[in-house]
């Protein structure tokens, strides 16, 4: 394998377009053209091919993490099950030949092994440069879903949903400003003006339990709606 040419990406800053004799072009980041010693014209042996096309795949999957979290903050899990899903496929009425069983299965648990390796690399990478923080993103996620009204029962479900560890749950849930009046509010636009009776009451303390609150929280605003009415 031989390296015919080595330039810069015009689109990319930082990145290098690595075109090798067999018309292929790997993309690598400048850490990689000097760690590498790469220059146009190197004779790469088997080992050192092997390397520049792990190279450019770490360099695309980091690119690719990169973009991910430039859309939206997520979990460490989240990230790692996006760079590791496969990709879609269209569908064909015959994928195989009648004598092809198909995608030999140890080969392909073995490239899944070492997309998750390279994946986790990427990760630890990111977390290292801070762009990739579960403990912040517990935060995040907890007062993103207490502004939308959600208890912290419902909060804890989508902690676990996003994949958040449970280690940082409690503490970013004692951060969660508890404001009765959030939950008195929800409770009166349930009734939409009704008399509190039993049956509407329940009601709410129903609408409020599915929103994650619990029971001495539902308790207290649903007090105040009865003294709001006796007075």
């Amino acid at each position: 394998m031989r390296i015919e040419k080595l330039e810069p990406s015009q689109h990319k800053q930082g990145r290098w377009l690595v075109w090798l004799d067999d018309a292929s072009i790997v993309r690598v980041g400048e850490g990689e053209v000097v760690s590498l010693g790469l220059y146009a014209g190197k004779e790469l042996s088997d080992e050192e091919g092997e390397a520049l096309c792990a190279a450019g795949e770490q360099s695309r999957l980091m690119e690719r993490a990169v973009g991910l979290l430039a859309l939206r903050p997520m979990s460490r899990k989240e990230l790692l099950d996006k760079l590791c899903a496969p990709p879609r496929r269209k569908r064909e009425k015959y994928p195989y030949d009648k004598l092809d069983d198909g995608p030999d299965p140890e080969l392909l648990q073995s490239q899944k092994e070492a997309l998750r390796e390279r994946a986790e690399a990427v990760a630890s990478r990111l977390t290292e440069l801070g762009l990739l923080n579960d403990e912040e993103y517990a935060r995040t996620v907890v007062r993103h879903y207490a502004a939308k009204g959600y208890g912290p029962r419902k909060i804890r479900d989508e902690l676990y949903r996003r994949g958040v560890p449970r280690e940082y749950w409690e503490e970013a849930l004692e951060e969660r400003e508890t404001d009765e009046d959030q939950v008195v509010k929800l409770a009166r636009q349930k009734l939409r003006g009704a008399q509190p009776s039993r049956e509407n009451l329940k009601k709410v303390s129903d609408y409020l339990a599915r929103r994650g609150y619990g029971w001495e929280e539902i308790s207290s605003a649903l007090e105040r709606i009865r003294g709001e009415w006796e007075d």
